[in-house]
C-alpha cells in the first residue's frame, strides 16, 4: 500500500533576494493566547504598492543590466545587437532618474500576494492595493491603457489604469506565518500577447519532435515584444491555465530555486540542460536583438510539470526589454522592497563605439514624400537610418476612424499622405519636457489597413516595432511603400533625445490614441520592408518550409 506523502507542486528554495527597508511603521505584533499575529495597517500596503509601482517603472534588476552589457562585450554579437543593447542601457540610465518611465506602455498591473496564516490586515486588501496603484498612475508620468467595456462593442479608457489583476493566496509554508509577501508586475501588451499555450500529446516528448516544435513556435514570438527576451517554457501542468501561469512566473525568474531533477512525487523542476539547449537554438535563429544577430534571448527557463495522461499543455512566455517586476514583503522587521539597480550608468561602456553609427543613413522627413521614398528605395533591408523632421502618430483607434472615413467616401487626410506614420501612444509628458516616454507599438495590429490606406495615398512610410504579415510586404511592393522598424524598448531615450515637439492633430477625444504630430531628430530605425517586396524577417521566420504567421499583439 502506498502511504500518503504531501508534495508541493512548486517546491521553491530559500529567498535570496536583496531587499531595502522602506518603512518601520504601519504594522505591529500582537499576542492572542500563545500565538503572535502581525497586524498590518492599510496605509502600509498602500505605500508599499505606490513605491513598488515607482521602482518597477523606472529601475531594472542588476542582473538584467549585466546581461545587456554582456552583449556589448561579446565579439560574436552583431552590430545591430550591440546598437540595440546600447540604446537599452542608455534608456535605463534616463528612466532611473524617476521622471520618464522606461517604456511608454506602462502596462497592466498584476499583483500576487501570499499572506501568512498569522497576518491580520483589517482591510479589503485588493481595494487598498488598487488605491496604491491609482495614486501611482495619477502622480507619475505613466500611461492609462485599460479599456472598460461599455457594451459588447463599445469601450472607453478608464483614465486610472484600473482595474488591476490582483490575486491573494494563503502562504502555508512553515516560517512564513508572520509575513505578507508580494510580486508586483507591470506587463505591457506586447509581451503579454506573446504568452502562448499549445495542447500537445505524448508524441511531443522526444528530443527530435520537441526541437522541431520549439523551432517553429519560438520563431512565432517574433520581435514585437521587444527582445532580448527572458524566455520561459513550461512542459506539462495539471491544467492549461496553470501551465501558462507557471510560464509567466518563470519568465520573471521567480521560480529559479526549483529542484533541478524530477521525482516520483511529481513536483515541478527546472531542466538546466534543456535551458542551455534552447538558448543555443535561439542564437541560431538570426533574429537577434530585434534586427538580426545572436541575442534573441538573454536566458531561458524550462520547467517540467506533472500532467494528466491525456493532456500535455506546453506554454511559452517572455519578459521583454522592459523587465518590470519587483518583490516585496511585510514582516515583523519592517516593510521591504526588492533592491533594484539605481546606478545603471556603471554598465555603460567608458568609450561608446562610434562605429556603430557608420552605416546609418540620415533621412529628412520634411522633403516631399516622393523624395523620401526615392531615398529609401536605394537602401537594402536591414539598413539603419536616422530620421529627422515631422511625423504623424496614429495607432489602433485612429486607424479605425480613418478607415471609417474611407467607408463613408471621404478622402484620406492630407497629413497621412504627406508624412510618415508612427504607430505609438505616449505616456504623460513631464512638466518642462517636450514629450513623455514615447516608444513604438506593435505594427502587426495595423496590417489590415495598409493596402487600402496606401492606395488612398496614405501610410507610404510606416514606423513601428515587430515583424509584419505578408499582406504588408505585398502592399508595399504594389504601392511603393516602406515599413521601418523602430527599436522596441528605449521609450525614455527617444523622448529625451529624439522627440522635440508633440502636439495633438486630430481625434483629441481618443486620449493617448489621438493623432499626434511630432518633430524628431536622429530618430533611429531600420528598413524592414521595402518597395520591392523584400522583408528582413522572411529569412528568420521560415521554419520547416513554412512561414510563421503574425498574430495579434499590443504595446
Amino acid at each position: 500500500m502506498v502511504e500518503f506523502k504531501y508534495t508541493e507542486l512548486l517546491p521553491l528554495g530559500e529567498d535570496s533576494t536583496e531587499y531595502r527597508k522602506i518603512s518601520d511603521t504601519g504594522f505591529k505584533i500582537e499576542k492572542l493566547g500563545d500565538k503572535e499575529f502581525l497586524v498590518i495597517e492599510p496605509e502600509a500596503i498602500k505605500k508599499l504598492t505606490f513605491e513598488a509601482m515607482h521602482d518597477t517603472q523606472h529601475l531594472l534588476r542588476t542582473s538584467h543590466l549585466k546581461q545587456l552589457r554582456k552583449i556589448l562585450d561579446d565579439p560574436e554579437a552583431s552590430n545591430n545587437d550591440r546598437f540595440v543593447a546600447l540604446d537599452l542601457l542608455k534608456n535605463a540610465n534616463i528612466s532611473a532618474g524617476g521622471v520618464l518611465p522606461m517604456c511608454q506602455d506602462t502596462g497592466t498591473v498584476i499583483i500576487t500576494g501570499k499572506r501568512g496564516a498569522n497576518v491580520i490586515t483589517n482591510s479589503h486588501d485588493e481595494k487598498v492595493i488598487s488605491e496604491g496603484i491609482f495614486n501611482a498612475y495619477q502622480k507619475m508620468n505613466l500611461r492609462y491603457s485599460q479599456l472598460a467595456p461599455l457594451s459588447m462593442w463599445e469601450e472607453k479608457n478608464t483614465g486610472t489604469n484600473l482595474p488591476a489583476q490582483i490575486e491573494i493566496y494563503a502562504d502555508t509554508k512553515p516560517g512564513h506565518e508572520l509575513e505578507y509577501s508580494f510580486m508586483f508586475m507591470a506587463k505591457g501588451g506586447g509581451s503579454a500577447n506573446k504568452s502562448l499555450m499549445f495542447q500537445e500529446t505524448k508524441a511531443l516528448l522526444n528530443p527530435e519532435k520537441l526541437d522541431e516544435f520549439l523551432d517553429e513556435k519560438l520563431r512565432l514570438l517574433g520581435t514585437a515584444a521587444c527582445p532580448p527576451y527572458h524566455l520561459a517554457i513550461v512542459i506539462g501542468g495539471p491544467s492549461a491555465e496553470y501551465s501558462l501561469k507557471v510560464a509567466k512566473l518563470a519568465s520573471t525568474r521567480s521560480l529559479d530555486t526549483l529542484p533541478v531533477k524530477g521525482a516520483i512525487d511529481g513536483h515541478g523542476f527546472r531542466d538546466l540542460e534543456m535551458e542551455q539547449h534552447v538558448l543555443e537554438m535561439s542564437q541560431k535563429f538570426g533574429i537577434g536583438a530585434q534586427f538580426g544577430g545572436k541575442y534573441f534571448c538573454h536566458d531561458v527557463r524550462v520547467i517540467r510539470l506533472p500532467r494528466h495522461g491525456a493532456s500535455l499543455p506546453v506554454s511559452i512566455a517572455v519578459s521583454c526589454a522592459a523587465d518590470r517586476q519587483i518583490l516585496a514583503k511585510i514582516n515583523k522587521d519592517g516593510v521591504f522592497l526588492e533592491q533594484l539597480e539605481t546606478e545603471p550608468a556603471q554598465f555603460l561602456p567608458d568609450v561608446i563605439d562610434t562605429h556603430l553609427n557608420d552605416d546609418m543613413t540620415k533621412i529628412d522627413l520634411n522633403q516631399p514624400m516622393k523624395d523620401v521614398l526615392a531615398q529609401l528605395s536605394k537602401l537594402p533591408v536591414k539598413s539603419r537610418v536616422a530620421l529627422s523632421g515631422s511625423m504623424i502618430v496614429a495607432r489602433d483607434l485612429a486607424h479605425a476612424k480613418i478607415n471609417q472615413m474611407l467607408d463613408e467616401g471621404k478622402a484620406m487626410p492630407e497629413y497621412m499622405k504627406n508624412h510618415a506614420v508612427y504607430y505609438a501612444g505616449p505616456a504623460k509628458t513631464p512638466t518642462g519636457m517636450a514629450s513623455g516616454s514615447f516608444g513604438p507599438t506593435t505594427a502587426g495590429r495595423m496590417d489590415s489597413y495598409v493596402d487600402r490606406f496606401q492606395k488612398a495615398g496614405g501610410s507610404m512610410i510606416m514606423l513601428a516595432k515587430g515583424n509584419r504579415s505578408q499582406v504588408v510586404t505585398n502592399a508595399c511592393k504594389t504601392n511603393g511603400g516602406f515599413y521601418l522598424g523602430s527599436i522596441g524598448g528605449p521609450a525614455a531615450l527617444l523622448a529625451q533625445d529624439c522627440i522635440t515637439k508633440v502636439e495633438v492633430l486630430d481625434f483629441e477625444e481618443l486620449g493617448m490614441e489621438a493623432i499626434w504630430k511630432i518633430d524628431i531628430k536622429d530618430f533611429p530605425a531600420f528598413v524592414v520592408v521595402d518597395d520591392k517586396g523584400n522583408n528582413f524577417f522572411d529569412s528568420v521566420t521560415r521554419s520547416l518550409g513554412k512561414t510563421i504567421p503574425v498574430g495579434p499583439e499590443s504595446g
